[in-house]
């Protein structure tokens, strides 16, 4: 049976760049997300306090009148409102671009509370710019670990976040138990937290579903398409969904880190061995073609539209 590896992000230590404790979490994180795509992430910058905070202030949005929740649009394909969908009832989901900045907090509480929701923003922009720091660790360890930090400061300067937070209802009587259809994070890392309900299923690379069971302090760290294709396929974007069987809500939130530029696999991936499976891509515009209702049922979105 299948169990996700636990990696602790607690330690000051571990913390250091270029301690052996930094080295040691790094390739445990890089093996991690070869072998399963994910890991389970302890991380104790997000105080009990915020973290209450942060599911109090998702409850809140969810509650308010779905004709406010449909105002949440995006000129970016899948950034906005996505919910009363038949096929998926149980899942809601709304979500906003720059969401460790200001102004990017600030551009979605307008729409949502046009008098404003302080707390909420201050709550979200503070959780958000905490885990940010910890996508921003492990993609540095991944860098390092594969010997590549050399184009790590690109990256960086690529990298923007999009946060969604995410409702899946308790399922009623004769009701689809399926929160969430089998799909790939279409990013390049992911940072996924919940409310103490679980329902996370994650497929192994032998195809095998498996449940991911979180503590309440716990968080996925998930490598998505975009990491696929940047490493030559060395990490793993696993397919996974969300099943519903208690007869509580669960809330979750994700902070995904997308780049506003050209993903292209460094050299030092490419051998004899292992030949470049994928063309240079625009990050963006690879979300376009998948949000195309055509793609996206293929086996694999990615090698459809940038495989060599």
């Amino acid at each position: 049976m299948h169990k996700l590896p636990t990696i602790d992000f607690t330690n000051k230590r571990t913390l250091k760049p270029g301690s052996t404790s930094w080295l040691a979490t790094s390739i445990e994180a890089t093996r991690a997300l070869e072998q399963y795509g994910c890991f389970i992430a302890e991380f104790d910058k997000v105080t009990p306090d915020l973290n209450d905070a942060v599911f109090k202030g998702l409850q809140d949005l969810f509650d308010l009148p779905t004709e406010v929740k449909v105002q949440n649009k995006s000129t970016k394909p899948l950034y906005g409102y996505v919910g009363q969908i038949p096929f998926i009832p149980l899942y809601e989901s709304m979500g906003f671009d720059y969401s460790n900045t200001h102004d990017g907090v600030k551009s979605f509480v307008d729409v949502m509370w046009p008098n404003g929701n302080e707390a909420f923003s201050a709550t979200v922009l503070a959780y958000n710019r905490l885990v940010a720091e910890l996508e921003e660790m492990v993609t540095r360890m991944v860098f390092e670990t594969y010997g590549v930090e050399k184009y790590l400061e690109a990256h960086r300067k690529m990298v923007t976040y999009l946060c969604r937070g995410m409702k899946y209802r308790a399922p009623k009587k004769n009701e689809t138990n399926m929160g969430f259809v089998p799909h790939t994070d279409k990013d390049f890392i992911t940072v996924l937290h919940q409310n103490g309900v679980n329902g996370l299923e994650v497929k192994a690379r032998d195809g095998q579903w498996f449940t991911v069971e979180l503590k309440p302090s716990s968080y996925i760290v998930m490598s998505g398409d975009g990491a696929m294709a940047w490493s030559n396929e060395r990490l793993y974007s696993p397919f996974h969904r969300v099943t519903m069987n208690g007869n509580e809500s669960r809330y979750s939130i994700a902070q995904f880190s997308f780049l506003e530029g050209i993903i292209e696999t460094p050299k030092e991936f490419v051998d004899e061995d292992n030949p470049l499976r994928f063309k240079p891509f625009d990050h963006l515009k690879y979300l376009e073609f998948y949000s195309r209702e055509e793609n996206r049922t293929l086996e694999s979105a990615l090698k459809a539209y940038c495989g060599v």
